[in-house]
């Protein structure tokens, strides 16, 4: 049997390498922990300098005189609700109210006669303008970005007067004014490039006053 005979200095040598390999592993994995599971979150950290301090006397921050502030102005706000299937689409703001309705909801494909099911869905806007006491209603239709420009401007004014035609039946009312337009697939809703999309923009819209909440 032969024995290997290690020189004491070489012994000494490879003890210490030893020590330090284990104190640079034991950093490492003290310093992964330490990246896991930070004790300040991110986003939370002191800032490197003091906040800018602000004079309030600066004259810079005072009006000139003589001005004045503008007046207090209430901002329009928005509700839009939709149903489960983006059928129908309302829209309330502080002035307006919208209701927009699937085409395929109201009529056949590339046709502008009104389903048996349209009828139903005009008649819940007309109970809102008459809730509303709206005088004035738009109607305008709209339809994709697929077919020419002079086909959808056809077929969206079409259709918008014949939901017109109906809100005029259900509203009986000689005091109202209607403006009816046809604008094919322009101010589209949602995205041409998918069927969802182009679903949507095929629409007509009813828009009137609010003037109750």
């Amino acid at each position: 049997m032969t024995h290997t005979r290690t020189h004491p200095r070489l012994t000494a040598v490879l003890a210490a390498a030893t020590l330090l390999a284990t104190v640079n592993l034991y950093g490492a994995a003290a310093a992964h922990a330490d990246d896991t599971t930070p004790s300040v979150p991110p986003g939370t950290e002191p800032s490197a300098s003091a906040p800018v301090k602000v004079d309030p006397n600066d004259p810079d921050l005072k009006l000139p005189e003589g001005a004045t502030l503008a007046a207090p102005k209430v901002l329009d706000i928005k509700s839009v609700v939709e149903d489960q299937g983006g059928e129908e689409r309302r829209e309330d703001t502080n002035t307006d109210v919208t209701f927009a309705l699937q085409a395929e909801v109201l009529f056949a494909k590339d046709s502008a006669k009104l389903s048996d099911a349209a009828k139903s869905r005009i008649d819940a806007i007309g109970q809102e303008i008459k809730k509303q006491k709206a005088t004035q209603i738009r109607v305008f239709g709209f339809t994709d970005n697929l077919g020419t420009h002079e086909h959808g401007v056809v077929l969206s004014k079409q259709r918008a007067n014949a939901v017109q035609d109906v809100l005029s039946q259900e509203l009986n009312d000689p005091n109202i004014t209607f403006d009816v337009r046809g604008y094919a697939e322009q101010y589209p809703i949602a995205d041409n490039s998918t069927e969802d999309g182009r679903k949507k923009n095929r629409r007509v819209e009813v828009t009137f006053p609010r003037t109750q909440n």
